[in-house]
């Protein structure tokens, strides 16, 4: 594995992700997944790490999709067993990170890219941003739940759209549809996901973790997200975040959470 496959760099509790393969536009191969999601993982148990970042090396591309020359060879059963292992071990873990994860979209974020974007809790965009799932056009679909979470974000009929006709959409066309959460100018993506992040780093980490726990078990199949909400709710009442937090409001300080 190359060493800087994957550059890490951990700041004030924001751990940022750059995935660094310029010249191939970022294009996600299984390396690249592996090792993403076991840096993901561990995040979990970092006490340094408050909310991840996920990036792209250069101006170019966030991630211009995946090395199609990896699977260009498959049979239908190696394909359906790269997707299931793809999500399993590297979208979904990001979908249920209980550390909010945010995308900063730089360039173009297609196929797996936006596959990956849409996996993250939130994405912020640069205005040059250019999105898409082109897979139709190579004779396949998406595969890392490009369907499923697009429909979710900007509804079935323009995700029909988007996956049908395989074409790319702006950013800020992305931000009028929900795609992404904002759009700014390239030289201030970085420093507004940094803002973002540390307006989350105020809350209680517990809290955070139960949020996002609740809103995707509302877009779980089989899963009643009323019924998770209410059991989480109830759990943070017997967290420290909750008693700090409860006697910060009364006293009228600000609270002070782990690692703030």
């Amino acid at each position: 594995m190359s060493e800087n496959l994957i550059i890490t760099n951990v700041e004030g509790g924001i751990l940022t992700l750059t995935i660094n393969r310029p010249k191939q536009l970022n294009a996600l191969n299984s390396e690249v997944i592996a090792t993403l999601s076991g840096l993901v993982e561990d995040a979990q148990s970092s006490d340094e790490v408050k909310v991840i970042v996920l990036t792209g090396a250069g101006e170019k591309a966030f991630i211009a999709g995946a090395d199609i020359k990896e699977f260009a060879e498959f049979s239908p059963q190696q394909g359906k067993d790269l997707a299931a292992l793809g999500q399993a071990t590297l979208f979904d873990r990001v979908e249920r990170s209980s550390k909010p994860v945010i995308a900063a979209v730089n360039g173009f974020a297609l196929g797996g890219g936006l596959e990956l974007a849409m996996a993250a809790h939130i994405r912020i965009a640069s205005v040059n941003a250019k999105l898409g799932l082109p897979e139709v056009s190579l004779g396949v679909i998406p595969g890392y739940g490009g369907t499923q979470r697009l429909a979710q974000l900007v509804g079935k009929g323009k995700a029909m759209e988007m996956v049908l006709t395989g074409g790319m959409i702006s950013a800020l066309e992305a931000a009028n549809l929900g795609l992404v959460n904002k759009v700014v100018e390239p030289q201030a993506l970085m420093e507004t996901v940094h803002g973002m992040a540390k307006m989350m780093m105020r809350n209680a980490p517990t809290a955070l973790g139960a949020a996002i726990k609740s809103v995707i078990a509302g877009y779980t199949d089989g899963v009643d997200g009323y019924s998770v909400e209410v059991e989480e709710f109830g759990q943070c009442f017997g967290t420290e975040d909750f008693k700090e937090g409860t006697t910060a409001f009364l006293e009228r300080r600000h609270a002070k959470f782990p690692g703030k």
